[in-house]
């Protein structure tokens, strides 16, 4: 076993730790504030290459593993989860494509994403299927060599800015996953409507909109999943990139953490820094157990994709806990902060709000246990 990091880990982390400091810790509170999506931060990225980091070399990728992309996340999240979800969420979209793609498919959209600063996104939700994925209602019919897509899709990272989408359609609602399909649909293929963006509680920075599908014309070329192979290739999608949600909640608990060590040291009551109060450490040394273990949670889920071990049960485990960790975290370093922490002028009320979601994205924390137990019950 060896838990160190190499030394190019160890230059990629400093290169993400130093434009997140430079590029996007400074504008976080004005784009939560705007509901904004900072799309300079998001060209300047790609052309250093945090940008799909996880495309292979023969498409113009730089072509790291898993490990590499979740120590990203982590750096990038610790600026902000909302603009490290929208800069990192090209992954979720090209993933499926490498996963299961032709080649011509890999040629011309992972080549898209790397020749020029674009944004894609996948998409599965709707208002009636979430975590039930197999649940789904946008529907495809075959008409001669195209598919024909109607349905609606909702939560979608990043739909607003979109060149293309991987979208998940059944034939046949009845037959739940064994009638899913998946597509990559151009955004400018008539009938796809992009519509209202979502006003959210928290990662307001990220762009979250709906899409609708009316009569929308899909050639066979741009089938990715046939019938009834849609559904695994949106689950081993989540199994490749739950372990970045571990990683992403590990860099707003890394924040929460600083935080409140400086602001502990710094705030003083009954004649003393509050750093000095022993139920005021108890919170923090908690939140750096929390920093810890899931950071080891989710480079070991990284690791176990990067080196072919399958056993999604740990990326299951990074995401759940990680999740679950942050959010506590967040909620610590807001009673830390005491009545400071409640308003605007501070940053933890921020990093509370942003936490909630990642126990409820890329399937919730109660939607994990389920996958936990059933594996644990060889289901």
């Amino acid at each position: 076993m060896d838990f160190s990091l190499s030394e190019e880990h160890k230059g990629l982390i400093e290169t993400a730790r130093r434009f997140t400091k430079e590029r996007i810790t400074p504008i976080a509170a004005a784009c939560d504030h705007e509901s904004r999506f900072p799309m300079e931060v998001f060209k300047e990225a790609w052309e250093i290459g945090l940008v799909n980091p996880t495309v292979p070399a023969e498409y113009g990728g730089s072509g790291m593993g898993e490990l590499e992309n979740a120590i990203i996340t982590e750096e990038l999240a610790y600026g902000c989860t909302g603009i490290q979800t929208s800069l990192l969420a090209n992954g979720l979209a090209l993933t499926p494509i490498k996963l299961g793609g032709s080649e011509e498919q890999k040629k011309k959209y992972l080549g898209l994403l790397t020749s020029e600063p674009v944004m894609a996104s996948y998409a599965t939700s709707e208002p009636d299927a979430g975590s039930d994925v197999a649940g789904l209602q946008t529907r495809f019919a075959q008409h001669g060599d195209d598919y024909v897509l109607n349905g609606q899709k909702c939560w979608i990272t990043n739909a607003s800015y979109a060149r293309f989408y991987v979208i998940f359609a059944t034939s046949n609602t009845e037959l739940r996953h064994r009638g899913i399909a998946a597509f990559i649909v151009d955004r400018d293929t008539p009938g796809l409507r992009v519509g209202k963006k979502e006003d959210k509680l928290g990662q307001r920075a990220s762009d979250t909109a709906q899409i609708f599908l009316e009569d929308v014309v899909v050639p066979k070329a741009n089938l990715l999943a046939p019938e009834g192979k849609g559904f695994k290739l949106a689950m081993e999608t989540f199994n490749q990139t739950r372990p970045d949600i571990g990683a992403g909640a590990t860099g707003l608990m890394r924040r929460c953490l600083d935080e409140c060590v400086a602001y502990a040291k710094e705030r003083k009551t009954f004649g003393t820094p509050i750093a000095n109060h022993q139920l005021v450490q108890w919170m923090i040394a908690e939140m750096a157990i929390r920093v810890e273990a899931t950071r080891l949670l989710y480079q070991k889920a990284a690791w176990n994709l990067d080196h072919g071990v399958r056993d999604p049960i740990v990326s299951s485990f990074a995401k759940a806990y990680g999740a679950d960790s942050a959010m506590q975290t967040a909620v610590d370093a807001v009673q830390v902060f005491g009545g400071n922490g409640y308003v605007k002028e501070y940053p933890v009320e921020k990093l509370m709000r942003d936490a909630k979601v990642l126990q409820i994205y890329e399937g919730t924390s109660q939607i994990q246990r389920i996958v936990i137990a059933k594996q644990l019950f060889g289901g």
